[in-house]
């Protein structure tokens, strides 16, 4: 489990991104899927990134060093947010210099509200991911606000959209930052892959 994480850097572009060899692990999705609670929960910090009611709230590349050994960073949403068009082109095109142009991008992980149906925009974002070779896994969000059954129905649902075009699905994990579920499972796939890295 982590022990320490601090916040590093708020940046505005991936070329002022901290010069680190460290392995990084990012952390996406649409506005509002949960994404600040649970890298709170995961760095069982509840105040590490801001979380807000409305959609859009990071807007920069938000860096935490996580116990010495690797970044956890927090990217924009996707989608959604409170901003003009110019801003979400601005966004869009941030996110998109990271994922191609941050060597120390180790994997991204997608963060998906388990409660909906496959979303148009979540499946193109992970369509344009596989077509520019950017590793990443799929972590769905908000398992406690539905019962056993939907939510095996729509994890199912996208696993059968995805695997309509995809000759393999990528590692999924399900998560709920209020009940804590998924942190093991998640730090440990990050904990193995820093291993296979030497770190």
């Amino acid at each position: 489990m982590i022990q320490h994480a601090d916040f590093v850097i708020s940046s505005p572009d991936v070329a002022m991104c901290p010069k680190s060899t460290l392995p990084e692990y990012a952390f996406i999705g649409r506005s509002n899927v949960g994404k600040s609670s649970l890298i709170n929960m995961l760095c069982h910090n509840p105040k590490l990134a801001k979380t807000s009611q409305k959609p859009g709230k990071t807007l920069l590349i938000n860096h935490f060093l996580i116990d010495n050994k690797w970044h956890l960073v927090d990217l924009p949403g996707y989608g959604f947010a409170q901003t003009g068009q110019k801003q979400r082109e601005q966004l869009r095109k941030m996110i998109e210099r990271y994922c191609l142009l941050r060597e120390q991008l180790v994997s991204l992980f997608v963060l998906v509200d388990c409660r909906l149906a496959p979303q148009k925009i979540d499946l193109e974002f992970m369509t344009w991911l596989g077509e520019n070779e950017v590793p990443f896994a799929i972590v769905f969000t908000k398992a406690d606000k539905v019962g056993k059954g939907r939510l095996s129905e729509n994890v199912g649902a996208y696993k059968q959209t995805l695997l309509q075009t995809w000759e393999e699905l990528p590692p999924i994990f399900i998560t709920s930052a209020e009940k804590g579920d998924g942190e093991t499972e998640l730090i440990n796939y990050i904990e193995s892959i820093n291993a296979d890295l030497g770190k």
